[in-house]
């Protein structure tokens, strides 16, 4: 079991054995450690979480009251004759202050906290899918370098059969058999083997560099564990399929297209406000209050508000569609994946069962007939090419099988809400 699996103790105790195994200098990785590396340092993750608190910091003015207004003024000032500019001149002078509210419909405050709530739901898919990104990403970075690991581990193998191979010329040719020329064939071997080192030393430059994304330093570190193996349920993947992270993500977006069609048709709901001012007059008049309400009036709503709202009604049927779109999108990829999956097991089957000990036989068949002299040298030398090319090839089919398996259980096998 890997990390979908850990419960959040477990994963503390890994997390802190973690940290001390990093600063000890025989430290090697395991694929539960560099997923947990990779979800605390991923800066993709941050920036999903600022995302997310800034959605649950817009939602709280959603639906409350616009702020209301002070006004200030001066009205009916005298600005000809004798009284001009003189604020007690006249008895209709007043000095104004005044506090009014716009107080918008009931249907309208709801349509903006729903669609408040609709974009912190949003902000959480969209956490949840950047996750299941960093974990697959870095699970195929990870697998990928263990296959590069595996190759050239093979290769010491590799070397030290050919130094036994250039033994067995050697004694070949001491006994007085074969050509001279034999001598160049293991040397000719030596340097092929070289140079397909060579090529996997620069594959591993870059995908530890793929991992370093993920992981940071610590990717410079042998790799501890073997290949990862999660359980393989066709019946079980298709019941996840609608809860894929990227599906669920239509979800708060539903919502969201819901609420300003909602909103929309609060537009058609008249918003009002209140009012009151203060008039103050010279000292010989009696001061006043004014009171007031407005409302609003939607009485062209054909041209005004009926268009915006079958505008949200489309952007509705759009994401109904966008939705659908995806679904059938997963459905082929998963019919896809497990079909990839099941040629992957039956042809490492085979390679494992037939192919590998085929090619060590007739390597050891070719051997056999050249040191009895029954045999060419460039018959072993094609021999062993071909076991060399076998075993790579399993190390291929090993991490294709991995990685495949990987995709499946973080796509679909993963246990979500």
């Amino acid at each position: 079991m890997y990390f979908y699996f850990f419960g959040r103790l477990g994963r503390r105790v890994l997390l802190a054995w973690l940290a001390f195994g990093i600063a000890t200098p025989a430290y090697a990785l395991t694929l539960d450690q560099a997923l947990i590396l990779a979800e605390r340092e991923a800066p993709s993750l941050a920036a999903q979480s600022a995302n997310k608190q800034a959605a649950r910091s817009a939602a709280i003015p959603a639906g409350e009251l616009p702020d209301p207004r002070l006004t200030l003024g001066l009205q009916n000032l005298p600005i000809e004759g004798a009284a001009a500019w003189d604020v007690n001149a006249e008895r209709m002078t007043m000095q104004r202050i005044g506090l009014m509210q716009e107080v918008p419909s009931r249907a309208k405050r709801r349509a903006r906290v729903e669609l408040a709530q609709a974009g912190i739901a949003l902000a959480d898919a969209q956490q949840s899918l950047e996750l299941l990104d960093v974990q697959q990403a870095t699970t195929q970075s990870w697998i990928s370098t263990l296959a590069v690991e595996r190759k050239l581990a093979v290769f010491r193998q590799l070397y030290a059969e050919n130094r036994l191979f250039a033994k067995a010329v050697e004694a070949r040719l001491a006994g007085g058999l074969g050509l001279a020329a034999d001598s160049v064939g293991p040397r000719a071997e030596a340097a092929m083997l070289a140079d397909r080192e060579d090529e996997l030393l620069r594959e591993e430059i870059r995908v530890r560099a793929q991992l370093r994304r993920w992981v940071g330093d610590v990717a410079v570190q042998q790799l501890s564990g073997g290949w990862p193996q999660w359980p393989v349920d066709a019946e079980r993947y298709r019941d996840n399929l609608q809860r894929h992270p990227q599906l669920q993500v239509f979800d708060p977006l539903q919502r969201q297209a819901e609420a300003q069609v909602d909103g929309a048709l609060a537009e058609k709901k008249p918003d009002w406000s209140w009012g009151v001012d203060y008039l103050r007059r010279s000292r010989e008049f009696g001061d006043m209050v004014s009171l007031n309400v407005t409302f609003d009036l939607p009485v062209f709503s054909a041209s005004r508000q009926d268009p915006a709202i079958d505008a949200e009604r489309a952007g509705l049927a759009r994401v109904y569609a966008q939705r659908e779109a995806v679904a059938r999108l997963y459905r082929l990829e998963l019919t896809d994946e497990l079909a990839e999956y099941q040629r992957l097991e039956r042809t490492l089957a085979r390679s494992e069962q037939t192919l590998l000990p085929l090619a060590e036989e007739k390597v050891g068949l070719a051997m056999t007939d050249y040191r009895a002299g029954k045999g060419e040298l460039g018959g072993v030398i094609v021999a062993r090419e071909q076991l060399i090319a076998a075993r790579l090839r399993h190390i291929d089919l090993t991490r294709d099988r991995s990685l495949s398996n990987a995709r499946l259980h973080f796509a679909f096998g993963a246990d979500r809400p």
